[in-house]
């Protein structure tokens, strides 16, 4: 059992960073669940955008850095940057983006696609160059970024898995 185990934490911990570009299927799937999204309150469908064009990536690499206040890469030179966004007059927007978000992690992690997200509200689309880029992919006026997902780092090395103390798990029935 214990090399059952072993195996498992291994090929989780291969599974989870890549080391080329994010292939088109693997993007699509990725994509496609955060359009099925189950929102939370079912009010609206926030807006997706998937940035692999290297200098949109770099300047946005950079204001997410400036508001985060670091001078490194937020999304750690992922060949492709996923934004979420949604409308400003929704209070919903940050429920509902962040479901959309979530799930699109999921997906990621499920084909073993590695994935960060980054959380940063409304902060990115009050930035006039960041409203530039959002005006030049077409959006809509009036909307809010509500987080981003770094998608496929291109170097991580593999971590093995830390092993998790016995007891953390539950099952209620």
């Amino acid at each position: 059992m214990n090399e059952v185990l072993q195996a498992i934490k291994e090929r989780r911990s291969i599974r989870r960073f890549k080391t080329e570009q994010v292939k088109d299927e693997e993007l699509s799937t990725v994509l496609e669940a955060g359009t099925w999204a189950p929102t939370g309150h079912g009010s609206q469908d926030p807006w997706i955008v998937a940035v692999q064009n290297p200098e949109q990536r770099a300047a946005l690499s950079k204001a997410n850095a400036e508001i985060m206040g670091t001078t490194s890469d937020p999304f750690y030179g992922a060949p492709t940057q996923v934004y979420v966004f949604a409308s400003k007059d929704n209070e919903n927007n940050v429920k509902d983006g962040s479901l959309v978000l979530g799930t699109m992690m999921l997906a990621a992690h499920s084909i073993g696609l590695g994935s960060c997200w980054i959380n940063r509200v409304d902060k990115m689309s009050a930035r006039d160059d960041v409203k530039a880029l959002m005006k030049e992919w077409g959006l809509p006026d009036g909307l809010v970024g509500v987080g981003s997902l770094a998608l496929g780092y291109p170097a991580a090395a593999p971590r093995p898995g830390k092993p998790r103390k016995e007891g953390y798990s539950r099952v209620i029935k």
